[in-house]
């Protein structure tokens, strides 16, 4: 037995695991509030609307790291953890992370928080979970549908950039 902890290494307490991630987590969250800072200045610089820099701008910056992550498995064709890479991160905002924030809201600043959307950005979202369902639904992949796929973010991208009343 003690031959087999010193092979893989003293094993991890809960306690420790749990304190681990935790701390990783504030990591994060403070490296992205500065990330999104930057980015939202450098995109008010260029003009761009709150909501274009919140969709699109921040969208790519803040998911290059797995965005890499996707290309790589991709290259390695290794489709499921490509897939699963590139749509968990989507889950996990919708799912978890988005609510949390807004039962967070109700404790903390003034008057809560409140997602609401308008007629584009429901329609955009819609949009994209049928694309995406249609499009990972036989679990195959190819050329043409990264290009649908890439489509589709840059008309999403021209619809928040151009819309009017987005300022």
């Amino acid at each position: 037995s003690e031959e087999a902890e010193a092979e893989s290494g003293k094993p991890w307490s809960v306690a420790r695991s749990i304190g681990t991630l935790v701390a990783a987590s504030v990591g994060a969250a403070f490296m992205s509030e500065i990330l999104v800072g930057a980015a939202e200045g450098t995109g008010k610089e260029l003009g761009m609307s709150s909501i274009f820099i919140g969709i699109v701008f921040i969208a790519i910056v803040g998911g290059a790291a797995e965005s890499l992550s996707a290309i790589t498995m991709a290259a390695k064709n290794k489709v499921d953890l490509t897939m699963g890479i590139a749509m968990g991160s989507s889950i996990q905002i919708a799912l978890f992370v988005a609510p949390l924030l807004v039962i967070i809201g109700l404790f903390v600043g003034n008057g809560g928080f409140y997602l609401t959307f308008n007629r584009a950005e429901t329609a955009t979202v819609l949009m994209a979970v049928l694309l995406m369902a249609v499009i990972s639904g036989d679990g195959h992949s190819n050329w043409y549908k990264g290009i649908q796929l890439i489509t589709l973010y840059v008309l999403i991208a021209l619809l928040f950039y151009f819309i009017p009343g987005m300022q």
